[in-house]
């Protein structure tokens, strides 16, 4: 029992507890791509100006409390990757455990996070990956974010909602606190993928947009039962990071129009 209470009170460090929503910034871009612009050798500072902003947590592999723990300023949450891959391998999709859930607990972590991709030919061996770390959160009491998507040789568009919605409904099957997928494209269509599934869905930033169109996805989730965004390069590549991660509080949070955000912040 002392494990389900566990994963409930990590929760609600992760997901604010009033809204039931929440502001995720993934930084586990180094493995996979190296030393991209905003999370280059000083990544505390950038975990400090997210923190500002009022996200709920930050996600990376353990280079980030290793490296970037900052023992000042506002708290933020730690979800901590278990998994990856790198830009230079020739299955770049096939993502493979480099860390553990008891690991997680030992570095203070708030969450884990997995990451998998279906519709490719390694698709069996990550879902049996899920199951096993599923289980281990279970046993120790972590919440599990599952970043999920249709991706690979049998996925003509990882975007379509019919391949979405099966992503995310795997995740939840397998025991996923929190489901990470695309945004298909408008809010009909996402409506489909958070009826679909049992777990919170939030949403995925992928290439890096203007200001108005991140809000303006944003919102859309939102209104259709959407629990809230993992956003990466959108963030920590912008001018003003937390600025941003201000403008996604007022209408991930306060329910604030994009209009209304966008001049409240003078963005």
């Amino acid at each position: 029992m002392s494990g389900y209470i566990g994963k409930k009170i990590r929760l609600e460090r992760i997901i604010n507890r009033e809204t039931n929503r929440t502001i995720i910034i993934p930084m586990d871009h180094g493995l996979t791509v190296g030393p991209i612009k905003g999370i280059e050798k000083q990544i505390g500072e950038m975990v400090n100006k997210i923190a500002l902003g009022g996200a709920n947590a930050v996600l990376g592999h353990v280079g980030i409390p290793l490296y970037a723990h900052r023992g000042y300023g506002p708290d933020i949450g730690l979800i901590l990757h278990l998994s990856g891959s790198t830009s230079l391998s020739p299955d770049a999709n096939y993502k493979v455990l480099v860390n553990t859930v008891l690991e997680a607990v030992k570095f203070g972590a708030d969450g884990v996070s997995i990451h998998i991709n279906i519709g490719t030919t390694s698709d069996p061996e990550m879902l049996e990956t899920l199951g096993r770390v599923s289980r281990e959160c279970r046993d120790l009491g972590m919440p599990l974010l599952a970043m999920i998507y249709p991706r690979g040789e049998n996925i003509d568009d990882e975007f379509n909602v019919e391949v979405v919605k099966i992503a995310a409904r795997v995740a939840a099957e397998l025991g996923a606190d929190i489901v990470k997928t695309n945004w298909t494209g408008d809010p009909d269509s996402f409506k489909e993928v958070v009826d679909g599934c049992m777990a919170p869905v939030i949403i995925a930033g992928g290439e890096k947009a203007g200001i108005r169109g991140i809000l303006e996805i944003t919102k859309q989730s939102i209104d259709v039962g959407g629990a809230g965004v993992a956003y990466g390069r959108n963030v920590f590549q912008a001018d003003d990071p937390t600025k941003v991660v201000k403008a996604l509080f007022l209408i991930v949070h306060k329910n604030y129009d994009v209009e209304e955000a966008l001049k409240e912040l003078n963005l």
